[in-house]
């Protein structure tokens, strides 16, 4: 009876909706591919033809896309129970930008889930134990917040600038908390870091 909104259609975040979907949950699937996603839903659906899964299309490199996903959802729904924030890119060879001219993977692994936890939080403060939750990595380990090149507009090194997007999502989520519980917003916010998992990315 909980509503789940989870981004990302493939590794981690197909398991997850298929879990949520097995324990009663109704889960919005959110991504960038619509074919990718409709067909995560055919796969869930034949595991599990009880479940109640739908696709959004969500692109988190886009400011534009996440903001008119938040006025969609927040159309349809009174309130959200469950936020995962799971999607990601990893390791782009050369620098590439968002649509709004962020480094890619700062702009979509942290700066489209920050933007995208925004737009939710209306429905998040509405919800019954409300979690927002957001993939981390255990290559925070190594990253660094670099304020002299923030875009790696001078040095791109791949896994620096995807380490320090994950060590960016693991302080959102807690100063996210922090803020949830000065303001009383009522939900809680965790970091989520997987390990390695054989997935995709």
């Amino acid at each position: 009876g909980r509503l789940v909104v989870i981004t990302g259609t493939g590794g981690i975040g197909y398991e997850t909706a298929l879990e949520m979907t097995r324990s009663g949950a109704e889960v919005i699937m959110a991504g960038r591919n619509k074919a990718k996603g409709e067909e995560a839903i055919k796969r869930i659906n034949k595991l599990n033809p009880a479940g109640t899964i739908h696709f959004e299309k969500l692109d988190l490199a886009d400011l534009a896309s996440i903001k008119a996903f938040g006025e969609r959802i927040r159309a349809q729904y009174k309130s959200l129970d469950i936020l995962v924030n799971n999607a990601a890119v990893m390791n782009p060879p050369q620098r590439r930008v968002t649509k709004d001219g962020f480094e890619l993977q700062l702009g979509t692994n942290y700066l489209g889930h920050f933007a995208l936890t925004a737009q939710m939080l209306p429905l998040l403060r509405k919800g019954s134990g409300s979690r927002v939750i957001t993939l981390s990595s255990v290559a925070h380990r190594s990253g660094v917040i670099n304020f002299d090149d923030f875009q790696s507009e001078h040095n791109y090194k791949p896994m620096a600038a995807y380490a320090q997007s994950k060590l960016a999502c693991l302080m959102f989520a807690l100063e996210l908390q922090r803020r949830s519980d000065a303001a009383g917003w009522g939900f809680s916010s965790m970091g989520a870091p997987p390990g390695i998992s054989r997935t995709e990315l």
